[in-house]
């Protein structure tokens, strides 16, 4: 009997009514060789059909191949496979006395499927987490082996690639000391008066720092400080400390939050906003997230605050972050130093997708990019004129899948021409 496969949020069923768990290597690259499509659906957290293989396609899972977490301490790497979740790697990480330099909201999340799509972290110093990828190995359609590594002229297009070269089944990161991270939460920092300079003063007081709005009203209601306890203390004159734990989502529990008040601990429980023995949510929700130019924040910002009308109604919370340029070829911050406005809407899509477009058309002068993993409506043909090096990654794609195996509807529309 067919079995009903869906995202984590719910608002996707995949056409294939089977999710293959491959328990081997071998079985893995059998199954990719003698399947005419195949996409990986990893922790199942994106909003879209980015995984969907289609009608007669292979959807398949690497959650049941060995972990293969394997720290090298003297080269500060690891190697992972490509089924592994940063929690369970961070925790291993760091047993042995090291860190990553930067981690994603969420721990939950598969690694691969992380920096396949381009998810990114925080801090105006730290690049997405494709950043710390230094090789990729993958099993393409013919059941082979290829690694692409750093050095390597394809590497531009290898890490952040939606899944279009091949499966992903490891990747090798890099890794620094262990470090620890003491958390701050302010509330009420106002728009208004908020300029260009003030705005990088803010976002750089810490390691990493995260706004946060309803769109309501104009401004923030919480500011989340991220600081590295050998880094100095901030200075955040521009909100009020919280007197009480927080939650990004207005009514939501704050236990499911890491640690707040100051109280210092390991980077892997800090940098993320939720605990990973917690679920953050029930997945009723949907999101989107766009990535623009960050000397373009503030004018971003006004520009959000004109649609809040239409914005807030569907609205559950909205989070501000900067990221570093890296150059991977479709990495949403390919290229520019960057700021990330992420929109967590409610469940229902017909109320939301409105509100997506119009957020979208607010965007649109300043070159928005959204998540590849998220909720857009962006039409193809203005994606396309806003990655320069899209060219170079259709070159790859057909080097690597001449026959189009890991090229489903979505990759299409990325790709176009």
């Amino acid at each position: 009997m067919a079995e009903t496969v869906t995202n984590w949020a719910g608002n996707i069923t995949y056409a294939a009514g089977e999710l293959h768990r491959p328990r081997s290597l071998d079985a893995l690259r059998e199954l990719v060789a003698g399947s005419p499509r195949v996409r990986v659906l990893g922790s199942g957290h994106s909003f879209n059909e980015i995984a969907e293989p289609g009608e007669g396609g292979v959807l398949l899972s690497l959650d049941a191949l060995s972990p293969g977490i394997d720290v090298d301490t003297t080269a500060r790497t690891v190697r992972v496979g490509g089924g592994v979740r940063y929690a369970e790697l961070a925790r291993e990480v760091h047993r042995h006395g090291l860190a990553l330099a930067n981690m994603a909201s969420l721990p939950h999340i598969s690694v691969a499927g992380s920096v396949a799509t381009g998810t990114h972290g925080s801090g105006v110093g730290n690049g997405p987490l494709a950043s710390s990828v230094r090789a990729v190995e993958l099993v393409t359609a013919d059941g082979g082996a290829v690694t692409v590594a750093r050095g390597d002229e394809r590497f531009g297009g290898a890490v952040t690639s939606l899944g279009a070269l091949g499966v992903v089944t490891a990747l090798t990161l890099d890794l620094e000391p262990a470090f620890e991270v003491e958390q701050h939460v302010f509330t009420k920092m106002p728009l208004e008066g908020l300029d260009p300079a003030t705005f990088e003063k803010v976002m750089s007081a810490a390691y990493s720092v995260s706004l946060f709005t309803d769109w309501r009203a104009p401004g923030f209601r919480q500011v989340w400080v991220k600081r590295r306890t050998d880094q100095p203390l901030p200075d955040f004159p521009w909100a009020a400390p919280a007197t009480e734990k927080m939650h990004p989502v207005p009514g939501m529990p704050a236990v499911n939050c890491t640690e707040q008040f100051g109280v210092a601990g390991p980077w892997h429980e800090r940098l993320p906003h939720f605990r990973a023995e917690f679920t953050p949510s029930s997945g009723a929700e949907l999101q989107s997230e766009y990535l623009m130019p960050r000397d373009s924040a503030v004018a971003v910002l006004h520009a959000l605050d004109e649609v809040r009308e239409t914005v807030a109604p569907v609205l559950q919370t909205c989070e501000v972050r900067t990221v570093a340029a890296d150059d991977q070829w479709i990495g949403p911050a390919h290229g520019r130093d960057t700021v990330a406005v992420h929109f967590t809407w409610i469940e229902d899509t017909a109320a939301v997708l409105p509100a997506v477009a119009r957020v979208e058309e607010a965007l649109a002068p300043f070159g928005a990019r959204p998540h590849w993993g998220k909720v857009f409506t962006t039409p193809a043909a203005e994606l396309h004129a806003r990655y320069p090096r899209l060219h170079d990654f259709r070159t790859l794609v057909r080097d690597l899948d001449p026959a189009g195996a890991f090229t489903n509807a979505f990759v299409r529309d990325v790709l176009g021409g």
